[in-house]
């Protein structure tokens, strides 16, 4: 059994993101591992492992417009089903 069950990645479209910023944060605030937050001032790639995915969307509908969405179910993925 997997730790971290949900798969999350998004981008996030806006003005003035920081990388840093939102590694931080969702660190801090957001239960999970391997987290991935690359780009520049205007648009974010996040990837993260976490149980509650709802508050990394909800984080960083925040930042700006959020799309290309997913959010996979590792431990279904492990047992040869779909994600």
């Amino acid at each position: 059994m997997l730790e971290f069950k949900f798969d999350t990645q998004l981008l996030i479209e806006g003005e003035h993101l920081s990388e840093d910023a939102i590694h931080d944060y969702i660190t801090e605030n957001i239960e999970g591992d391997c987290l991935l937050a690359v780009g520049y001032d205007e648009l974010i790639k996040i990837h993260f492992h976490t149980n509650t995915p709802w508050k990394v969307l909800e984080y960083c509908a925040s930042l700006g417009e959020i799309h290309d969405i997913v959010v996979e179910n590792m431990e279904r993925q492990s047992q040869g089903l779909q994600g």
